[in-house]
């Protein structure tokens, strides 16, 4: 009983880390600039995103190795590359989600939201110094999982979108936007988000060729609540913009659920965002320390420490900094880049048999993760092309 609810929990530590204030953000913003088509979008990112969950959380826990420790067995000094790239990412994304703590708790109580941060990261921080913070953590984010898909799905249904048009456009999308593409895969599964699960799982004992099977359910279940959690949200937000109603350029995902709800959808919406930022900075404090606790001794020894510090700096920034609904975007974008090499190490370690013992990874998700780490550096690489082009 106890592991099969490590294993569910694994599963919604992973998708409550990536549906975040810049998974609401990214959702809204871009059903408006894409309309109908943006479901091709989701569609394409939810198979890279399989893809690559495949592989990662069953390399990590056959091999009974965290992620850093793998990359330092194939090259050493490489664990000590990914760990920082994984830190950094995980930081950007949890300034985000600090400030859409703080948004939330606006919007249900009327205080400031900078207030409202300092607040979510006490709270946060009292998960983490519970004595028993794995399971409670475990639960934190089954709960508030389970009350953010409700909530948004009533949103969707009552805003009547044209489904059949949205399905159509799914299959065949009127235009493509590699940006959108990237953005949403790094959103989901890029950067830290990609270990969340595995680390956790590892955490609770579940490692070895034995547990195979549940880690695969697990890791394919963790997708699967978000890509519900995103089409749902992708139909609120059509539902809304198909009426001709804008969206606030400050708050998109906001203007959802007020259009289709009134002053309760809005309230809807403040416990929304409150529940997927608050999950998603205990996701992204826990496995961003967490690739540091093997590598650096003084870091296993005092972990809870290390988290308090690394949720406090993520505040800090945000009261400093204010509302970075450019830098929500952004997150997603730079955690993207990141993923093709976090994946590409982990393939290459799939091999070493000083690793993975007598361990054979399957030809077919080999063959499969590198194709997602082909397709995400292609499309990396036209972002970076973009961006620099921009700057010049």
């Amino acid at each position: 009983m106890k592991r099969n609810s490590a294993i569910l929990g694994a599963a919604f530590l992973m998708a409550t880390s990536a549906i975040g204030p810049g998974f609401l953000t990214q959702t809204s913003l871009f059903t408006e600039q894409l309309l109908t088509s943006f479901g091709f979008v989701i569609l394409i990112s939810i198979l890279l995103d399989i893809g690559a969950q495949l592989n990662i959380w069953r390399i990590v826990t056959v091999s009974e190795n965290r992620a850093q420790d793998i990359a330092n067995k194939l090259l050493p000094g490489l664990g000590f590359f990914l760990a920082a790239l994984i830190a950094f990412g995980g930081l950007v994304f949890n300034i985000g989600n600090i400030a859409g703590c703080g948004l939330g708790l606006n919007v249900l109580t009327g205080i400031d939201a900078k207030t409202g941060a300092v607040i979510s990261c006490v709270i946060a921080l009292g998960i983490f110094w519970y004595k028993e913070a794995g399971k409670l953590i475990d639960n934190f984010a089954k709960i508030l999982g389970f009350i953010m898909i409700v909530l948004t799905a009533y949103i969707a249904f009552s805003t009547h979108p044209p489904l059949g048009e949205a399905l159509y456009r799914t299959i065949w999308p009127e235009k493509i936007d590699v940006m959108k593409i990237v953005t949403l895969v790094g959103g989901t599964v890029g950067g830290y988000i990609s270990f969340a699960g595995a680390h956790r799982l590892l955490d609770a004992g579940i490692k070895g060729r034995q547990h195979i099977p549940q880690v695969t359910r697990s890791s394919v279940s963790g997708i699967l609540i978000t890509s519900i959690m995103r089409f749902m949200l992708f139909f609120a937000a059509l539902g809304i913009v198909s009426q001709g109603i804008k969206l606030s350029a400050s708050n998109p995902a906001a203007s959802v659920f007020q259009s289709a709800a009134g002053e309760l959808g809005y309230k809807f919406f403040g416990v929304v965002i409150w529940s997927a930022a608050i999950t998603s900075v205990v996701g992204a404090s826990f496995t961003s320390v967490s690739f540091w606790k093997t590598l650096v001794p003084a870091v296993k020894n005092n972990e809870k420490i290390v988290i308090s510090a690394f949720i406090i700096l993520s505040t800090v920034i945000f009261v400093v900094v204010g509302n970075p609904i450019k830098l929500l975007i952004l997150a997603g974008a730079v955690n993207g880049i990141i993923l093709p090499i976090a994946l590409a190490v982990i393939l290459l370690a799939a091999n070493k048999s000083s690793l993975m013992k007598d361990y054979k990874h399957p030809l077919i998700l080999q063959i499969i993760g590198w194709l997602v780490v082909a397709a995400m550096t292609y499309m990396s690489f036209i972002i970076i092309q973009q961006s620099i082009g921009k700057l010049l």
